[in-house]
């Protein structure tokens, strides 16, 4: 079994950790930079894949060299076998479509050189941009089926199909099982929760942890970068250039406050702790309540 796993790296939103501008625009050069948080899902999802039918896992993300941190992560947590990032500075300011386009190309590039591809996972969305198109706009430039909202599967490997659990309009009381031929997309959402039924399988979980610990540490040798002439894309159809949506203006995020007041307590002082004592104590009630 084949599996890819697109993710991509996101800011930091973490307190603390966001730089902003004086207009209140991030700075991408300053923020660090994350795993996507719904690609864990993807992730988890291509682990059970293997462990229960075999196979072998890829990450695959399309961003600057930085992002091979990401995939690196990747690998540490989510036992990946190895790595390809789609990295090129043509590549820049790509939109959604763009993006679509790009990952499709390293997909049947991936397909030519290296294997045929089974399930590609996807994640929902993603934390900077929230538009939830890139997998589906992916999907239908490589003419494969897909299935959304995926909160449980399981594949048949004779019949060459998934059986799938998705949520239905989001609502976790509403779920509808389907199935789809190989190869497909699949797209995870946030409730999905990987299950692993026996004994063996949670002791090749085990195994797979050990073998990437060494495999992670020296994730270079493991690492294939593609730019855009490997992929056999033309500049005019990707990047900026390639990216049809135009935003049409952007709301700064707001600063906090750079001073906030301050009452200063002596804690040897009885009357003091005592004012403390009176100010938290209708919140202390709340949460009782």
């Amino acid at each position: 079994m084949r599996s890819i796993v697109l993710t991509k790296g996101v800011p930091d939103f973490s307190e603390g950790a966001v730089s902003f501008d004086e207009e209140g625009h991030l700075e991408r050069g300053k923020t660090p930079t994350v795993m996507n948080p719904n690609d864990e899902f993807a992730l988890q999802a291509a682990l059970q894949t293997k462990i229960r039918h075999g196979g072998h896992v890829s990450g695959m993300s399309m961003g600057p060299p930085g992002y091979a941190e990401v995939l690196q992560g990747a690998m540490e947590t989510v036992y990946t076998d190895d790595s390809y990032l789609l990295s090129d500075r043509e590549l820049a300011a790509s939109d959604t479509w763009a993006t679509a386009i790009t990952l499709s190309a390293g997909l049947e590039t991936y397909q030519e050189e290296v294997a045929d591809i089974d399930i590609v996972f996807a994640g929902f969305k993603t934390a900077d941009g929230e538009t939830g198109q890139t997998g589906p706009q992916t999907c239908w430039a490589m003419d494969w089926p897909i299935v959304t909202h995926v909160v449980a599967l399981d594949i048949d490997p004779d019949e060459r199909t998934l059986r799938a659990k998705r949520l239905v309009e989001g609502d976790v009381d509403e779920i509808e099982t389907v199935e789809a031929p190989l190869p497909c997309f699949v797209v995870t959402d946030p409730e999905f929760e990987p299950t692993y039924r026996t004994a063996s399988q949670r002791l090749t979980r085990k195994r797979l942890r050990a073998e990437t610990e060494e495999r992670a540490a020296d994730h270079d040798d493991h690492l294939t970068t593609w730019d855009h002439a490997d992929l056999n894309l033309d500049p005019d159809y990707i990047g900026l250039d390639g990216s049809p949506t135009i935003v049409s203006s952007v709301d700064p995020i707001p600063k906090a406050p750079s001073e906030r007041e301050a009452t200063m307590i002596d804690p040897d002082a009885g009357d003091g702790m005592g004012e403390v004592l009176e100010e938290i104590q209708p919140y202390a009630a709340e949460a009782d309540d």
